[in-house]
C-alpha cells in the first residue's frame, strides 16, 4: 500500500497547520496498519507494506533504481530521525528507505512484551527487505536500530553490502545487560556504588516496567523533548543520570513526569518532531520500551547466527565523544566488535547520543568517505 500525500480535515485531538498533515486514516493515522504523514513540504514519500506477520510503515527517497541503502532508528524514535541523511544519499542516488520498526510510529504495535524479540524484528525487516527486491544493502543503523542491522548483518550476511552503525557498538552475543555490564568502565562507575552503570536505566524497565512507562506516559511531548537534547562535552568522564534512575526512584524521580521541556529545533525539524509526538501520542511508550524485556531471548538468537557473529561486511563505526552510555572510548564497550568484524572502520565526531540528529553533514560525508574508501 502507498499512502498518498494529500491534506486531510481536522479530527478531535489533531492539531494540523499548513505544513504538516496526516495521511490515509485521519486521527487513526498513527495506529498499527495506517501511515502516518510527512509533512507536506517533504522529500520522503510515505508507504506501508503488510504481511501476516506486520505491518511496516517506512518512507522512501531517490530513484527506485538506485542502489539500496536502508536506515534503522532506535529509541525514543521514528524513520523521520534519518531525513537530512535520506535527502542527502538520494540526490547521490541512493534509492533510501527508512521504516518505523516494531512498536513505532506508524508501524504494528502488539501488545505483548515478548512481541518485541530482535528475531522478530529482524524477521520483519527481512521481510520488507524482499519487497524492495531483496538485493544487498547498505544498512545504516543508530541505537537499537544497531542491535537489528548487526543481526541481520550476522544471520543473513548475503542481505547487506556493508553496514554503518552509529552511537552503539554492536555485540555479537546479544545486546543485553549480561553482555553489557561486563565491559561498563569501572573508574567512573565502582561496582559497589553502582552496579549496573550507565545500564541502570536498563535494569530499571527489568525491574519496574509499569511505573517507567507510566512515567514517559505522564506528559509525552516533555518525556520526548528532555530524552532529544544534544550532548554535552562537560559529561566526559562523569555519571551519567541514566545511572541513577532506580535510586532516583524513575527517569524523572519524584515527579513522575517530565519536566516542561522546549523541543531542540536544531535536532529536529518543528514539523518532523510534532509528527514524533503524534506517534506516541497514539502508541504510548509501552511498545518501545518492551525492547528492553526481552534480554534471555535476544541472547538466544544472537548465538544462533554462524561463525560466533561474526561479520564479513565492511562495517563504519560512528563514535560520540559526548555519549555518556555509549561511546567506546577509553572503555571496553567496543572490545566485542572490534573482535567480530572482519574489516571494521571507525571514526568519532563531537556528539552525543543523537548522533544523526547532532551531527547530520558530517556523519553524511562520514559514510559517503567511507562508501568511497570501500568501493560500496
Amino acid at each position: 500500500m502507498t499512502a498518498l500525500l494529500q491534506p486531510l480535515s481536522w479530527a478531535p485531538g489533531l492539531t494540523l497547520d499548513r505544513h504538516t498533515h496526516l495521511l490515509g486514516m485521519g486521527v487513526a493515522a498513527a495506529l498499527p496498519g495506517a501511515a502516518w504523514a510527512t509533512p507536506s513540504s517533504s522529500t520522503l514519500a510515505s508507504r506501508s507494506f503488510s504481511t501476516p506477520r506486520q505491518t511496516t510503515h517506512y518512507v522512501e527517497s531517490g530513484p527506485a533504481g538506485g542502489p539500496l541503502m536502508i536506515f534503522l532508528h532506535g529509541w525514543p524514535t521514528i524513520s523521520l530521525m534519518w531525513r537530512a541523511q535520506m535527502d542527502a544519499f538520494a540526490a547521490d542516488g541512493w534509492h533510501c528507505v527508512a521504516p518505523d520498526l516494531r512498536g513505532f510510529g506508524g508501524s504494528s504495535a502488539p501488545a505483548a512484551n515478548d512481541a518485541y524479540t530482535i528475531r522478530d524484528i529482524v524477521a520483519d525487516m527481512t521481510e520488507l527487505h524482499d519487497h524492495l527486491s531483496g538485493k544487498p544493502a547498505i544498512w545504516v543503523g543508530h541505537d537499537w536500530g544497531v542491535v537489528v542491522v548487526g543481526q541481520l548483518a550476522a544471520h543473513a550476511p548475503e542481505r547487506s553490502r556493508g553496514v554503518v552503525l552509529t552511537s552503539l557498538a554492536y555485540q555479537p552475543d546479544g545486546h543485553a545487560l549480561r553482555t553489557l555490564v561486563p565491559l561498563v568502565d569501572r573508574t567512573i562507575y565502582p561496582t559497589d556504588q553502582y552496579p549496573d552503570g550507565q545500564w541502570d536505566y536498563y535494569r530499571y524497565y527489568t525491574t519496574h516496567f509499569e511505573e517507567a512507562v507510566a512515567d514517559l506516559d505522564a506528559d509525552k511531548a516533555a518525556s520526548l523533548a528532555s530524552i532529544f537534547q544534544p550532548g554535552d562535552p562537560a559529561g566526559i568522564g562523569k555519571v551519567s543520570p541514566n545511572a541513577l534512575v532506580t535510586r532516583k526512584g524513575g527517569r524523572f524521580g519524584a515527579a513522575h513526569r517530565a519536566p516542561p521541556t522546549q523541543p531542540n529545533p536544531a535536532l529536529w525539524p518543528p514539523a518532523d518532531f510534532g509528527v514524533l509526538v503524534q506517534t506516541f501520542e497514539a502508541h504510548g511508550f509501552r511498545p518501545s520500551c518492551a525492547w528492553y524485556m526481552n534480554d534471555d531471548a535476544d541472547i538466544a538468537y544472537a548465538r544462533e547466527a554462524p561463525d560466533g557473529g561474526r561479520l564479513s561486511q565492511p562495517v563504519l563505526f560512528v563514535n560520540g565523544d559526548y555519549d555518556q552510555i555509549c561511546t567506546i572510548t577509553g572503555n571496553h564497550q567496543g572490545d566485542p566488535m572490534r573482535a567480530a568484524c572482519a574489516d571494521l572502520t571507525t571514526t568519532s565526531m563531537p556528539s552525543g547520543h543523537w548522533l544523526p540528529l547532532e551531527r547530520k553533514s558530517d556523519l553524511t560525508q562520514a559514510i559517503r568517505t567511507w562508501l568511497k574508501t570501500k568501493n560500496l
